[in-house]
């Protein structure tokens, strides 16, 4: 079978696995704290450029060029796939518990049922016992969780005031008091590879086990009364989108015109009968 077949079928899976990734971003748009997630394309031009001097053979030979025609020959895939962590528009909405980070790399610190996970998303809330939770119920960390497992983020319904610093701090005021009083502390930590995160769905990432996961005292990136919104941009990825579905289209037409091909060599030369 020839070769551009192949090559073809393989390049309509790689945008194919394309237009899951874009679908996914678009669905996420209005997600707080979304990262985009991208995808890399197999690139013989660039990766033979970084390996030429390791190949196994010498180069400018006819052994050398044998060796490249094979590998020009192998069909495209994706090679890798990352997420963009970089900082999503910061939108205000004055809710006291909705609270942004402002530098990359910073994450909040929630406690679900399969343990302390890291999340982006700032959209706080109390819940019927005034403890602060995510949107999906998980606890937020205080800072001084790792001496105190059971230590929470409580808020009395009865406090006229709730006001957050640069780092992370809160200040309660009583009623009938005119004095802030300092309260809990958010728990901001900082990944040491962010590569290595592993995302888990719902905005929440899995923090890599090696990882002491160490609270920033000054942080000085957190934000009250922000929202941090997805970063993906869908005018970008619309084009993306439009993009691969033309080239699932030219790689079909690649592959309709192979099989002619190979069709009329089939009935011309090994269907030809002799007398």
């Amino acid at each position: 079978m020839q070769t551009g077949f192949y090559a073809s079928t393989a390049g309509m899976v790689a945008q194919f696995n394309r237009l899951d990734t874009i679908a996914n971003n678009l669905a996420n748009v209005n997600t707080s704290g979304f990262k985009k997630k991208s995808l890399i394309t197999g690139d013989f031009a660039r990766l033979y450029k970084e390996a030429r001097d390791e190949l196994p053979i010498k180069n400018q030979s006819l052994e050398g060029a044998s060796y490249i025609n094979r590998a020009m020959s192998r069909v495209p895939h994706i090679v890798e796939s990352y997420t963009d962590n970089a900082l999503g528009s910061l939108e205000k909405t004055d809710n006291r518990f909705d609270i942004a980070l402002s530098q990359e790399g910073l994450f909040f610190a929630v406690k679900t049922p399969d343990g302390v996970r890291l999340t982006r998303d700032g959209s706080f809330s109390l819940n019927d016992e005034g403890v602060l939770v995510t949107k999906e119920g998980y606890k937020v960390l205080p800072q001084n969780y790792r001496s105190d497992p059971d230590a929470n983020i409580r808020f009395n319904v009865e406090d006229t005031l709730v006001e957050l610093d640069k780092n992370g701090q809160f200040y309660n005021l009583a009623p009938g008091s005119t004095q802030l009083i300092e309260g809990s502390k958010l728990l901001i930590v900082q990944a040491e590879n962010i590569k290595y995160l592993q995302q888990e769905g719902n905005g929440l990432y899995i923090p890599d086990s090696a990882d002491a996961l160490k609270p920033l005292d000054e942080s000085g990136a957190v934000l009250q009364g922000f929202i941090e919104k997805s970063n993906v941009n869908p005018i970008t990825e619309m084009v993306a989108m439009i993009e691969a579905n033309r080239l699932v289209g030219m790689y079909q037409k690649a592959m309709d015109s192979q099989m002619n091909d190979m069709n009329r060599d089939a009935i011309e030369k090994l269907a030809v009968t002799r007398r």
